[in-house]
């Protein structure tokens, strides 16, 4: 995976684009709250991020607001929204229904954001065959096949460890080109290929580090 995305000829850090769903986050709730106008230095302490820092990752993709007055919170979360490209709808396939992939599967949170599971994949056949709300799980057996057929590019691994390398070249070889993976060992094979991983047992082994430290 590169280590940055190229905007209109600028090559904008990694880093900064994994900011951007945090400020969008931000400025979804002010919205509902009915905020207008936030400011830098405003959106900087709710972000704990400073505001300097928030101009500059703006800057990346443009103007927004005026000097002094602010940022208008709908257009800074319409802009950010078709930056992040959440305006439009993605079709993601799951792989893996176990219990964690059985609760992504029922996560209500997906859909709104614009990204719709509409394929579930698993090898136990106690699995295979059985209906989670409109998807029925296929084995993974079939899983080139189908996605050579379709416009899925984003998968969501919820696999073992033992078999991540495997499944992601089978994703990799099927078209996919971005995974969300949940397995805490990612071997990195293939370079464009974009993947994120979600690893619940590393956040809270770095929060026991702080504790120890405050203890």
């Amino acid at each position: 995976m590169n280590d940055s995305i190229d905007g209109n000829s600028i090559i904008v850090p990694e880093v900064v684009v994994q900011r951007l769903p945090h400020y969008l986050n931000i400025l979804s709730i002010l919205q509902v709250e009915k905020t207008k106008i936030v400011s830098s230095e405003q959106l900087g302490y709710l972000a704990q991020i400073t505001p300097a820092q928030i101009r500059k990752d703006l800057s990346y993709f443009g103007k927004f607001g005026k000097q002094g007055k602010g940022y208008s919170v709908n257009i800074l979360v319409k802009r950010l929204r078709e930056i992040l490209g959440v305006n439009l709808q993605w079709e993601v396939c799951l792989i893996g229904v176990g219990r964690l992939g059985r609760a992504l599967l029922s996560y209500p949170g997906f859909a709104p954001e614009g990204f719709n599971i509409i394929a579930a994949f698993d090898s136990d056949l106690k699995q295979i065959g059985q209906q989670i709300g409109k998807i029925k799980i296929k084995n993974i057996v079939e899983i080139e096949e189908f996605l050579q057929s379709s416009s899925i590019q984003i998968a969501i691994v919820a696999v073992p460890a033992s078999v991540t390398k495997d499944i992601l070249n089978q994703l990799y070889h099927s078209g996919i080109k971005a995974v969300l993976n949940y397995a805490p060992f990612t071997p990195l094979d293939h370079k464009d290929m974009i993947i994120r991983n979600i690893d619940p047992v590393a956040s809270l082994q770095s929060l026991t580090y702080h504790l120890k430290e405050n203890n």
